[in-house]
């Protein structure tokens, strides 16, 4: 019996605090929250827009040259709504850019925020707390756990010139930028 109902709480406790944690509202419509795994955007309705998006993407090659090596020194955190067109635009163009590049996939953190009044842009972990997330997508770029730059809703150039700016040091300031006091 005490198997039994450990059993059931791991489960259960997996099931509500696990990856790919799904949120169905009243009107049918879904979204993703919290930490998510690449095997979410696997799944309908997200498998239709990622793919699409992923595929229709031809990565700039001579770019990627460019930060291809540096990438792996870094780790990301990626900040998305999967129910914002911002996200479904840039955010599979990304992940075919991170992919090319032979980026360790172990060192993106994905992390879908919530669009419910009251929870709006919030995870259930907390991850976007202190970070200054006003848009979606936000990639931020971390060394050694602190934050080098980031790529804030859409590239000011491109994906590829974005990166290799910030990835080799340049001056890079993203779209709605951090106001330091």
């Amino acid at each position: 019996m005490k198997t039994s109902v450990f059993l059931f709480l791991t489960l259960l406790s997996v099931g509500l605090f696990g990856q790919n944690q799904e949120i169905i509202l009243e009107d049918g419509k879904s979204f993703l929250l919290g930490k998510i795994t690449l095997e979410a955007f696997e799944k309908e309705p997200y498998r239709d827009w990622y793919q699409k998006s992923y595929q229709d993407y031809g990565v700039d090659e001579t770019l990627l040259q460019l930060f291809k090596q540096k990438l792996a020194d870094y780790e990301i955190q990626l900040f998305l709504g999967t129910w914002c067109g911002d996200s479904r635009r840039e955010v599979p163009r990304f992940i075919k850019i991170l992919k090319e590049a032979d980026f360790p996939l172990e060192n993106l953190e994905i992390i879908a925020l919530d669009r419910r009044k009251g929870w709006y842009k919030k995870s259930p972990g907390g991850e976007e707390k202190g970070k200054n997330i006003k848009k979606v997508p936000t990639m931020l770029f971390l060394k050694n756990g602190t934050e080098i730059n980031r790529i804030v809703e859409s590239p000011v150039e491109s994906l590829e010139e974005d990166l290799a700016l910030i990835l080799n040091g340049g001056a890079y300031v993203p779209n709605y930028a951090i106001k330091k006091r």
